[in-house]
């Protein structure tokens, strides 16, 4: 029998084996915050429905009100504002997705994930994908109801969307992390988003063409990395859709040069890039 009383040597510490970060890990982060990010979009049922409202009523109410004024009645406005009207979608969708970095942090489960052996960019590389999924569906759901606004669909058309669409998506995202990643308070963000979205949003020329401006207003329509997202879809709309308003939206232009699709998208991309990269090299500081 053991004697109870006896001193019993214990050791001094106790190893404990922290697996090591490898990119099998990260990818598998990623893809468990992607999904954590759209079971919690698609929960939200509200939140989809009223993000559409606002885009709906420009489009139906505010595009019907005013095509009599557009190229002496030649042309449907709500042609002309489909595309900022998909973008407006996707804007407030994933910049408000992007907020749940706020919210997590607030809330205490942000603790949780970053005592996870797996890089911090992983974690916001994961919330990106999902706030750009999230953006892209709520603009798919106005691609779906554009027939109803004059828009002629054709397999080329749609499948050139949805990939503009995943590009502004994940820029808009990544860029909403960026405004994310340094406040604590969800009311904080709230209100900067506020001050942010409408600014981006006005001056993107989702609602008038970019062409024939006031200088100043012209030079500040092309500092807005947001112009460059809505070109894109306004000049493959117009391409399809537009008889009567291929005039009216030339598209960007520096010093009269007309900027290609391409170049706009990679400038979108890159944006987003720096976006991310800035947004990972801050959240590692905390």
């Amino acid at each position: 029998m053991t004697d109870l009383s006896m001193p019993v040597d214990l050791p001094d510490t106790v190893p404990v084996r922290v697996p090591e970060r490898s990119f099998r890990s990260d990818l598998r982060a990623v893809k468990i915050v992607w999904q954590r990010e759209l079971i919690r979009f698609f929960r939200d049922k509200p939140r989809i429905v009223t993000a559409l409202l606002q885009p709906m009523l420009y489009l139906f109410v505010f595009g019907t009100g005013m095509s009599s004024m557009i190229a002496g009645g030649r042309g449907d406005l709500r042609v002309f504002l489909f595309p900022g009207v998909m973008t407006m979608a996707v804007l407030f969708t994933s910049f408000f997705s992007a907020g749940s970095l706020v919210w997590d942090r607030e809330f205490g489960f942000m603790r949780e994930m970053l005592v996870a052996p797996v890089r911090r960019g992983a974690i916001l590389l994961g919330k990106c994908l999902g706030g750009a999924t999230a953006g892209t569906f709520q603009g798919l759901v106005v691609l779906a109801v554009g027939g109803f606004a004059g828009i002629r669909y054709s397999p080329s058309l749609v499948l050139t969307l949805v990939g503009e669409l995943l590009v502004v998506a994940f820029a808009v995202t990544a860029l909403g992390l960026l405004v994310a990643v340094r406040i604590r308070a969800i009311q904080s963000f709230m209100a900067l988003v506020q001050m942010l979205l409408m600014p981006l949003f006005f001056l993107s020329g989702a609602l008038f063409p970019v062409s024939g401006l006031p200088s100043w207003l012209a030079v500040l329509t092309r500092l807005d990395p947001l112009t460059y997202a809505v070109d894109p879809l306004r000049r493959a709309v117009l391409a399809h859709t537009g008889a009567g308003l291929g005039a009216v939206a030339p598209g960007v232009t520096w010093f009269g040069w007309n900027v290609p699709v391409p170049l706009e998208l990679a400038l979108v991309a890159l944006s987003a890039a720096v976006a991310l990269t800035i947004a990972v090299s801050l959240f590692g500081r905390d």
